[in-house]
Protein backbone atom coordinates (compact mmCIF):
# COMPACT_ATOMS: atom_id res chain seq x y z
CA UNK A 1 0.00 0.00 0.00
CA UNK A 2 2.87 2.37 0.77
CA UNK A 3 4.29 2.03 -2.74
CA UNK A 4 0.95 2.82 -4.38
CA UNK A 5 0.51 5.88 -2.17
CA UNK A 6 3.98 7.13 -3.13
CA UNK A 7 3.42 6.36 -6.80
CA UNK A 8 0.10 8.23 -6.76
CA UNK A 9 1.72 11.26 -5.15
CA UNK A 10 4.49 11.21 -7.77
CA UNK A 11 1.97 11.09 -10.62
CA UNK A 12 -0.18 13.80 -9.08
CA UNK A 13 2.69 16.17 -8.38
CA UNK A 14 4.13 15.57 -11.85
CA UNK A 15 1.37 17.86 -13.15
CA UNK A 16 2.82 20.73 -11.13
CA UNK A 17 6.53 19.98 -11.34
CA UNK A 18 6.50 19.35 -15.10
CA UNK A 19 4.59 22.57 -15.72
CA UNK A 20 6.87 24.61 -13.42
CA UNK A 21 10.10 23.37 -15.01
CA UNK A 22 9.65 24.89 -18.52
CA UNK A 23 8.25 28.08 -17.00
CA UNK A 24 11.36 28.30 -14.80
CA UNK A 25 13.66 27.71 -17.78
CA UNK A 26 12.06 30.46 -19.90
CA UNK A 27 11.64 32.89 -16.98
CA UNK A 28 14.67 35.01 -17.89
CA UNK A 29 14.63 38.73 -17.08
CA UNK A 30 11.11 39.43 -18.36
CA UNK A 31 9.26 36.61 -16.57
CA UNK A 32 8.74 34.58 -19.72
CA UNK A 33 5.40 33.46 -21.06
CA UNK A 34 3.94 33.04 -17.57
CA UNK A 35 4.33 36.76 -16.78
CA UNK A 36 2.99 37.75 -20.19
CA UNK A 37 -0.09 35.58 -19.69
CA UNK A 38 -0.78 36.66 -16.11
CA UNK A 39 -0.14 40.41 -16.52
CA UNK A 40 -3.28 41.47 -18.43
CA UNK A 41 -5.60 39.21 -16.47
CA UNK A 42 -4.17 40.34 -13.14
CA UNK A 43 -4.49 43.97 -14.23
CA UNK A 44 -8.20 43.49 -14.97
CA UNK A 45 -8.69 41.79 -11.59
CA UNK A 46 -6.81 44.54 -9.76
CA UNK A 47 -8.87 47.28 -11.47
CA UNK A 48 -12.10 45.46 -10.68
CA UNK A 49 -11.21 44.96 -7.01
CA UNK A 50 -10.01 48.56 -6.68
CA UNK A 51 -13.32 49.88 -8.01
CA UNK A 52 -15.34 47.64 -5.66
CA UNK A 53 -13.23 48.31 -2.56
CA UNK A 54 -12.96 52.06 -3.06
CA UNK A 55 -9.17 52.32 -2.84
CA UNK A 56 -6.30 51.49 -5.17
CA UNK A 57 -4.52 48.22 -4.66
CA UNK A 58 -0.72 48.33 -4.79
CA UNK A 59 1.03 47.54 -8.04
CA UNK A 60 2.47 44.06 -8.30
CA UNK A 61 5.11 43.34 -10.90
CA UNK A 62 3.97 40.47 -13.16
CA UNK A 63 7.51 39.07 -13.02
CA UNK A 64 7.21 38.63 -9.25
CA UNK A 65 3.75 37.17 -9.68
CA UNK A 66 4.99 34.61 -12.21
CA UNK A 67 8.00 33.80 -10.03
CA UNK A 68 5.75 33.15 -7.05
CA UNK A 69 3.49 30.87 -9.10
CA UNK A 70 6.48 28.89 -10.39
CA UNK A 71 7.96 28.60 -6.89
CA UNK A 72 4.64 27.44 -5.39
CA UNK A 73 4.23 24.80 -8.11
CA UNK A 74 7.78 23.48 -7.85
CA UNK A 75 8.20 23.53 -4.09
CA UNK A 76 4.64 22.37 -3.44
CA UNK A 77 5.01 19.48 -5.89
CA UNK A 78 8.29 18.31 -4.37
CA UNK A 79 6.96 18.53 -0.80
CA UNK A 80 3.76 16.74 -1.86
CA UNK A 81 5.82 13.80 -3.14
CA UNK A 82 7.49 13.68 0.26
CA UNK A 83 4.04 13.29 1.87
CA UNK A 84 3.93 16.77 3.39
CA UNK A 85 0.77 18.70 4.23
CA UNK A 86 2.72 21.90 3.61
CA UNK A 87 3.22 20.87 -0.01
CA UNK A 88 -0.51 20.29 -0.39
CA UNK A 89 -1.26 23.70 1.15
CA UNK A 90 1.22 25.42 -1.20
CA UNK A 91 -0.44 23.77 -4.19
CA UNK A 92 -3.90 24.79 -2.92
CA UNK A 93 -2.74 28.41 -2.58
CA UNK A 94 -1.30 28.35 -6.10
CA UNK A 95 -4.44 26.83 -7.59
CA UNK A 96 -6.80 29.10 -5.66
CA UNK A 97 -4.97 32.17 -6.93
CA UNK A 98 -4.27 31.23 -10.54
CA UNK A 99 -7.33 29.20 -11.52
CA UNK A 100 -9.84 32.09 -11.59
CA UNK A 101 -7.26 34.28 -13.33
CA UNK A 102 -6.20 31.93 -16.10
CA UNK A 103 -9.49 30.15 -16.75
CA UNK A 104 -11.78 33.20 -16.84
CA UNK A 105 -14.84 31.55 -18.38
CA UNK A 106 -17.03 34.12 -16.63
CA UNK A 107 -15.84 36.79 -19.11
CA UNK A 108 -17.36 34.93 -22.07
CA UNK A 109 -20.90 34.23 -23.24
CA UNK A 110 -22.04 30.61 -22.87
CA UNK A 111 -22.67 30.59 -26.63
CA UNK A 112 -18.99 31.02 -27.53
CA UNK A 113 -16.77 27.96 -27.97
CA UNK A 114 -14.10 29.42 -25.68
CA UNK A 115 -16.57 29.39 -22.76
CA UNK A 116 -16.87 25.59 -22.78
CA UNK A 117 -13.13 25.05 -23.01
CA UNK A 118 -12.36 27.48 -20.19
CA UNK A 119 -15.16 26.13 -18.00
CA UNK A 120 -13.88 22.58 -18.48
CA UNK A 121 -10.33 23.60 -17.58
CA UNK A 122 -11.59 25.59 -14.58
CA UNK A 123 -13.50 22.56 -13.29
CA UNK A 124 -10.46 20.33 -13.72
CA UNK A 125 -8.40 22.72 -11.61
CA UNK A 126 -11.18 22.78 -9.01
CA UNK A 127 -11.04 18.97 -8.95
CA UNK A 128 -7.30 19.17 -8.24
CA UNK A 129 -8.03 21.44 -5.27
CA UNK A 130 -10.60 18.91 -4.07
CA UNK A 131 -8.06 16.08 -4.37
CA UNK A 132 -5.56 18.09 -2.33
CA UNK A 133 -8.14 18.73 0.40
CA UNK A 134 -8.97 15.00 0.33
CA UNK A 135 -5.26 14.19 0.77
CA UNK A 136 -4.98 16.53 3.77
CA UNK A 137 -8.16 15.15 5.33
CA UNK A 138 -7.15 11.52 4.85
CA UNK A 139 -3.65 12.13 6.15
CA UNK A 140 -5.03 13.81 9.27
CA UNK A 141 -7.60 11.06 9.87
CA UNK A 142 -5.00 8.30 9.49
CA UNK A 143 -2.69 10.08 11.91
CA UNK A 144 -5.46 10.48 14.48
CA UNK A 145 -6.61 6.90 14.03
CA UNK A 146 -3.12 5.62 14.83
CA UNK A 147 -3.05 7.46 18.13
CA UNK A 148 -5.05 5.38 20.54
CA UNK A 149 -5.82 7.18 23.74
CA UNK A 150 -6.41 5.25 26.90
CA UNK A 151 -9.46 6.23 28.90
CA UNK A 152 -8.87 7.06 32.52
CA UNK A 153 -10.77 4.97 34.98
CA UNK A 154 -12.13 7.12 37.75
CA UNK A 155 -12.14 5.39 41.08
CA UNK A 156 -14.58 6.52 43.68
CA UNK A 157 -13.10 7.70 46.92
CA UNK A 158 -14.23 5.88 49.98
CA UNK A 159 -13.58 7.41 53.31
Amino acid sequence: MGFFSFFGRVLFSAIFILSAWPAFNEFGTDGGLAAKELAPKFSVLKDHLSSKMGFALPDVDPIHLAGAVIALKGLGGILFVLNSNIGAFLLIIQLAFTTPLIYDFYNFSPDTPKFGVLLNDFLQQAALVGALFFFIGMKNSITKRGQVTKKKIHKTKTG
